[in-house]
């Protein structure tokens, strides 16, 4: 039995410093589709904007995973199997963002919305690739997925320590914005592990032949569940300890040796 499926972290796997990624990754995603192993975009960043494009490019009429979890997609149809955030949980953290000045984003599976104009708030949806538009919190149409905090990286301590209605808490970063801190809050449950496992069943693989590739906490849990976990070479301690198998840096095109290491398991 080969490896049927390769679930990939964005910001600090496939895309690199300055948002780059190398050309080696292509030819490597080329090589693994062509023998047949399924790509899933498995990311905390939203199903639209760039991100969209990436799992396109990774694999046009796949499900994809977006939102650390919450969102789970199928880019050609654009079906949905998404989990949304509770309602008074959104509530409770809309009115916390209004009190401390904070900035909270609030995601559908296709739009988003945030309150605040600071400048991390202009630059992230710049890398999202979608235009900055402040809109009311609570304005969205559709199921409410999740909701995230962007704040400077050194509130992570302060961040994590707050009581969140026993939401799932999953703390990232990107080299794109590299002072910011990025606090994904889901669904109780949902997780990008919880995901990985559904879109696994979805294409009949068994979770032991399936590979997570990450560099970062909230890819954790996900690498756990995995058969073949890897590691980035620049990947945090906690990825790193999670890790079966590491490559190189996001720069260097690490991600092309773990796509590659999947076509000999």
């Amino acid at each position: 039995m080969t490896l049927g499926l390769v679930c990939i972290d964005v910001d600090g796997t496939l895309v690199g410093t300055g948002g780059v990624i190398p050309e080696v990754v292509w030819d490597a995603v080329s090589e693994a589709r062509a023998a047949g192993i399924h790509l899933c975009l498995t990311t905390g960043r939203p199903a639209f904007g760039v991100a969209r494009e990436y799992a396109r490019r990774l694999d046009d009429s796949a499900w994809h995973i977006f939102q650390n979890g919450a969102s789970i997609v199928n880019v050609s149809s654009l079906a949905s199997r998404s989990e949304g955030l509770p309602s008074v949980a959104l509530a409770n953290l809309v009115n916390l963002a209004r009190r401390t000045n904070r900035i909270l984003e609030v995601y559908t599976d296709d739009a988003y919305a945030v309150e605040r104009t600071d400048r991390a708030a202009v630059e992230h949806a710049a890398l999202l690739g979608v235009p900055f538009v402040p809109r009311d919190l609570l304005s969205l149409d559709g199921k409410v997925v999740r909701a995230q905090w962007v704040v400077p990286l050194a509130m992570k301590d302060e961040l994590l320590s707050e009581a969140n209605e026993d939401l799932t808490v999953s703390p990232a970063t990107s080299p794109v914005m590299p002072d910011a801190l990025f606090v994904s809050l889901t669904k109780p449950g949902v997780s990008k592990a919880s995901a990985v496992t559904a879109v696994a069943a979805s294409y009949g693989v068994p979770l032991e032949r399936v590979m997570m590739v990450g560099d970062a906490h909230n890819d954790v849990g996900a690498m756990g569940v995995v058969g073949h976990a890897v590691a980035m070479g620049n990947a945090d301690a906690d990825a790193r300890e999670a890790a079966r198998y590491h490559v190189g840096h996001v720069d260097a095109g690490g991600l092309a040796q773990a796509l590659r290491l999947a076509l000999t398991l």
